[in-house]
């Protein structure tokens, strides 16, 4: 018996999939409340310290789970259902450092703005212009970034649930349709940071 026969015929954990089902939205819940919040409360950080380090980190960050993506989605094309939980492991646990470094980012710092050259939180006209088009390709590249995002979180996780509770029918059935939103969701992080990086 293949590696992935042995999994398939594992039984369903339906009573831990209730339970992880309910962990999900009330996670999905927290995240979407706490990135509505960033954008409105700051909180001071001590004199001198900056945490301007974090946005390549979060790129970093999203270029190795997209990393991980791909990686996982060779290995259980090829059978290799161990490798591909691990390579799913490292994918989560980068979206899960990301996201807990991009909200303590954005409660921290003031938001950097596509375009604004001297750096004051403002966008004049002569900035706008400078920034011409390409200011309106960051915004559609930022905008589907955040709304696919928030959208795919709760489907990301239960795509987790049904593979960890051996619900595997259900796993691939959803897998086939968020896998490439949160690859692009991982890819398109790095993108925004690099459009983004001459304004830090």
């Amino acid at each position: 018996m293949s590696q992935l026969e042995s999994y398939r015929s594992r039984e369903a954990s339906m009573a831990l999939a209730g339970k992880l089902k309910i962990a999900v939205w009330v996670i999905t819940a927290l995240v979407l409340f706490l990135v509505g919040l960033m954008r409105q409360v700051k909180i001071g950080l001590p004199e001198g310290v900056s945490l301007h380090f974090l946005p390549p980190l979060h790129a970093l960050l999203n270029s190795g789970a997209a990393v991980a993506l791909i990686l996982a989605l060779l290995c259980i094309r090829k059978g290799r259902v161990v490798l591909h939980q691990r390579w799913i492991y490292v994918a989560m646990g980068c979206s899960l450092l990301f996201l807990l470094s991009y909200v303590t980012y954005h409660f921290t710092t003031p938001e950097t703005i596509y375009g604004d050259l001297d750096g004051n939180g403002e966008l004049s006209e002569a900035e706008r212009t400078e920034a011409g088009p390409m200011r309106m390709g960051y915004l559609v590249v930022l905008l589907s970034h955040i709304a696919l995002a928030a959208l795919s979180l709760p489907f990301i996780l239960l795509t987790f649930v049904y593979g960890y509770t051996n619900q595997f029918a259900r796993h691939r059935a959803l897998a086939v349709r968020v896998y490439p939103v949160w690859l692009y969701v991982a890819v398109t992080g790095p993108v925004v940071y690099l459009m983004l990086r001459p304004y830090y």
